[in-house]
């Protein structure tokens, strides 16, 4: 299954909420996420550009833009950026198909 990494930010009212009533919002994650048959590994949260960071992994493309869809459409998050991950096999492995491909740069 194909691995991602999707950095979070909370609205200011959602942290309003929790301050309220905290949760373990990790929870949450891997019901969404085994929803669409794939697996939460971690869920931090984080200082900095985004309130939290999750690893997990799904099926496919289409499963985990789903996830995001739903996610993202209940108005708690300012934002959500989710970057697919290559294992070190599967990056050596474009890196002797790259090999192959004969590129000519612009102008040359």
């Amino acid at each position: 299954m194909p691995t991602y990494l999707t950095r979070f930010s909370y609205a200011p009212a959602t942290w309003a909420k929790l301050m309220q009533r905290p949760e373990d919002r990790s929870a949450a994650a891997k019901q969404y996420i085994e929803a669409s048959g794939g697996k939460l590994h971690g869920f931090w949260y984080a200082f900095g550009e985004h309130d939290g960071v999750i690893l997990w992994d799904a099926p496919d493309n289409v499963s985990m833009a789903a996830t995001a869809l739903a996610i993202t459409a209940g108005g708690a998050l300012t934002s959500m950026q989710t970057t697919p991950l290559m294992s070190v096999e599967d990056t050596l492995k474009a890196l002797q198909k790259a090999s192959t491909i004969k590129y000519r740069a612009p102008g040359t």
